[in-house]
């Protein structure tokens, strides 16, 4: 069993241009489409589709139409768990051009109070520790994927407190979390005590997390696209060497380096058409995950997740990839 945390999920409406976006002027639709979202809940969905069995945890009022919109989807794995709160889930909007480019119009999400907090946590334990019925006594769920913004209201710090917190509820438990801005930068600073076994930052993020001044952080993945990966493996390996488990950095058009305590690899990216990137990056975190409970080794969890990530981003709007839109040239490992 795998479970995800969305702690501000969201009804994601993507609005599909004919032609390219102009500011100040009036834009016409191609099409329209609202999906329940939120990043766990995108991975949550992407792994469901593959067969496997997810539950997802996320806060919503008990008539929010997101709980409508989770009772009509279709992947038969899938179990929505929902924390009932007082504050409305947002609603996020992404323009899609022709080209693939998106611009994503993001709410802050409703305010959670301190007791709606504890709840979240307490489902969420709650959840990892209650047996699969295929799984060993002594590891009820293979992984926990803490991901997204947080909402008003959560402490800076949740996902390391919560880190933590599934260390003494869940051991043996693998934990991945795919944040960014202040509650990635705390979770770094509570290495190696709340280390994860799978960070995802992109480029810049990861230089960040590493120290790196402003303007090398930024520089990451522009070297990348030159064919210079070492800086980012060497980015990747300070937060190795601080705990983290694995580090996955997502470097857009020049695919993505994954960094363990045994190696460094980097992945090229196969090339498709970009419709729409929405989705991408979950359904990278959704496709090593999945790699990973089918027992491969480091390269094919690194060539699975940009496989899955490139699906997504061939699809229009917020649709998630399944097995069989994978693109059918695999992505090229190579050891760095």
């Amino acid at each position: 069993m795998i479970i995800t945390l969305t702690p501000n999920p969201s009804l994601d409406r993507t609005v599909t241009l004919a032609g390219l976006l102009v500011r100040g002027g009036v834009n016409r639709l191609q099409s329209v489409t609202t999906e329940p979202g939120g990043k766990g809940l995108n991975v949550a969905r992407v792994l469901a589709g593959t067969g496997q069995e997810v539950t997802a945890v996320l806060p919503a009022p008990e008539r929010d139409p997101l709980v409508a919109a989770l009772d009509g989807l279709t992947e038969p794995g899938l179990t929505a768990q929902t924390v009932d709160v007082v504050g409305a889930v947002r609603v996020n909007t992404a323009v899609t051009e022709p080209d693939g480019t998106t611009t994503k119009l993001n709410e802050p999400g409703a305010v959670l109070s301190s007791a709606e907090v504890g709840a979240v946590e307490a489902a969420l334990v709650a959840a990892v520790t209650v047996p699969a019925a295929d799984a060993p006594d002594d590891v009820p769920h293979s992984w926990a994927i803490l991901s997204g913004s947080l909402p008003p209201g959560a402490p800076t710090d949740w996902y390391a407190r919560l880190v933590r917190l599934l260390r003494r509820h869940a051991p043996g438990l693998r934990i991945a979390v795919d944040t960014s801005d202040a509650p990635l930068a705390a979770l770094a600073a509570a290495l190696p005590e709340a280390a994860p076994d799978l960070i995802k930052p992109n480029g810049e993020e990861l230089g960040q997390l590493a120290g790196l001044p402003a303007e090398r952080a930024t520089a990451l993945e522009q070297g990348a696209l030159a064919g210079d990966y070492a800086p980012v493996a060497q980015a990747a390996r300070v937060l190795v060497d601080r705990g983290v488990g694995a580090v996955m950095a997502t470097l857009g058009g020049a695919g993505a380096v994954l960094v363990t305590a045994d190696g460094a690899w980097r992945a090229t990216a196969p090339e498709i058409p970009v419709i729409s990137t929405v989705g991408a990056g979950d359904s990278s975190v959704a496709g090593y995950i999945l790699a990973d409970v089918r027992g491969a080794e480091a390269p094919e969890r690194l060539a699975t997740a940009m496989a899955y990530g490139s699906a997504a981003a061939g699809l229009p709007g917020t649709t998630l990839p399944r097995p069989a839109d994978l693109p059918a040239q695999a992505a090229e490992v190579t050891p760095l």
